[in-house]
């Protein structure tokens, strides 16, 4: 597992990022990769440590000593083979996992973890470039059908290994593009659309179909979820025309904050905002409505501490707002962990994005407790917040006294997570919810990723409730497998 002595003798090496000033003048990646070279010196530091860790911390249980050990003696052809046993898509992880895995390096107990996010991103960028990532179509047809509403990660990993497995594939999106929420909630400075593209093509040249601009059934005029549908299918006709069907869609209810004052113009959810910078920078100006959000000259104020928080600071920043805060509720965490308490585990600690860095005023421990609106001409549009300060004690909040600030604010951005899949969906197909609002499915072989109605399975954020791309994945992969042995008897996916 890399070099005997390679924790002893070399340094964890970040990888580069383009200067602050630079990378906000475009919207493309800033993060280098490392070279060869460096990726093998990170490689060395992985340590023999006998149970690792790291495997059990990812989601996707990548055999990450396996591939580290093989790009340190520089055979990174085998490298990307063990890196896709386990993870259809390293190139989005490799850029937009928060790395549960280093978290639970053994070397990170008493130094800093391996880079093994960075090992990922190189080994991934180097085979495309070398051509070693081809469509691996099946042998021969199982002569079965699935279709999985949803294109997102868990959607995609789904599709691509039921697809291997001889299945006739349909994938239905009910925006323009495929790719879900990589594509229409993440900034393109953080994952640039072009490696969901070439995933397209490769899954479409081993037999995938992709229908875009569809909905299945409905959803209410008010939901307020990104949806460039041009095409409604009811659920019986999947039911009626396919042997299965995985709902893969996203959390896509955006938690509200129904304070005074939450009607007025320039209060709106993340995901109101984020999807119409994603559908510019593809070229999809005109798909956006008129009066495009933008933070162009605005005093913005993001309320959410969050990973979709840090993507609005980002875009905001890049639209040229004048000043950007960012509100959180909880109080601000310790800078280090106590490692001695939570390792293996993902530790509570303070967490800088890039975004921040590129220039944010963060807040913790605040509540909104009204968005008020201007005078004059600007009637009707918010002007500023009245916040209060929030002290947390056993698991309780409560206000501090006289704590009471106003805030200039000419766009609020409410990123404060999601709660629950579109209802409208799951009941169309007449799948049970739990107590989150979730589809009601287990994860055991024997009904894994099942829900309650007949042929219908369900997997990622759909079933487990808002989580990161890399669970979404896992998701997706152990639910093919599910439907797998569910058409055929039995399964030689991996699960």
């Amino acid at each position: 597992m890399g070099k005997i002595t390679g924790f002893l003798e070399y340094e964890r090496q970040e990888e580069r990022h383009e200067p602050v000033a630079l990378r906000l003048q475009n919207w493309r990646e800033f993060v280098h990769g490392l070279d060869a070279a460096q990726a093998r010196i990170q490689g060395a530091r992985c340590m023999d440590c006998g149970t690792p860790f790291c495997n059990h911390g990812c989601p996707v249980n990548n055999l990450i000593p396996d591939f580290n050990d093989l790009v340190y003696r520089d055979d990174w052809k085998r490298a990307i083979e063990v890196l896709h046993r386990t993870n259809n898509f390293p190139e989005f992880t490799g850029r937009v996992c928060p790395a549960p895995c280093e978290a639970a390096c053994t070397l990170n107990f008493n130094s800093v973890a391996v880079g093994i996010k960075s090992i990922e991103h190189a080994i991934i960028d180097r085979a495309w470039a070398e051509g070693w990532v081809r469509p691996q179509p099946p042998a021969q047809a199982s002569g079965k059908s699935v279709a999985i509403v949803g294109s997102g990660p868990a959607g995609l990993a789904a599709a691509q290994q039921l697809a291997r497995a001889g299945h006739a594939v349909t994938v239905f999106e009910k925006n323009a593009r495929a790719g879900g929420l990589l594509r229409y909630g993440i900034p393109d400075f953080k994952l640039e659309k072009r490696h969901i593209d070439r995933r397209i093509e490769q899954m479409q040249a081993e037999g995938v179909v992709f229908r875009t601009s569809v909905r299945i059934a409905g959803l209410p005029a008010d939901a307020r979820i990104h949806d460039e549908s041009t095409q409604t299918l009811a659920a019986q006709s999947l039911l009626n025309d396919f042997d299965a069907v995985l709902l893969a869609g996203g959390a896509e209810r955006s938690r509200d904050l129904p304070a005074p004052g939450r009607e007025l113009a320039g209060v709106h959810f993340a995901m109101e905002f984020l999807p119409q910078q994603n559908a510019a920078v593809a070229g999809d100006k005109a798909k956006a409505p008129k009066g495009r959000l933008s933070a162009a000259g605005k005093h913005v104020i993001v309320i959410g501490g969050g990973d979709t928080g840090s993507d609005c600071v980002g875009t905001s920043k890049r639209q040229g707002a004048a000043s950007v805060t960012q509100f959180e509720l909880m109080p601000m965490p310790p800078e280090h962990e106590d490692k001695a308490l939570t390792w293996p585990y993902w530790p509570y600690k303070l967490r800088t994005s890039s975004s921040h860095e590129e220039g944010c005023t963060r807040e913790f421990g605040i509540a909104t407790k009204a968005f008020l609106a201007g005078s004059g001409k600007a009637r009707g549009q918010v002007a500023a917040l009245e916040t209060v300060d929030v002290r947390w004690q056993d698991g309780r909040m409560s206000e501090l006294p006289d704590s009471g600030r106003r805030w200039q604010a000419d766009l609020v951005l409410l990123a404060m997570g999601f709660t629950a899949p579109a209802a409208e969906l799951l009941e169309a197909f007449g799948v049970e919810r739990d107590a989150r609002g979730n589809a009601r499915a287990g994860t055991d072989d024997a009904q894994g990723y099942r829900t309650n109605a007949a042929k219908v399975f369900a997997a990622g954020d759909m079933r487990r409730g808002q989580s990161l791309v890399v669970w979404a994945i896992r998701e997706g992969r152990q639910a093919a497998r599910a439907i797998d042995a569910f058409l055929m008897g039995h399964s030689v996916l991996p699960r």
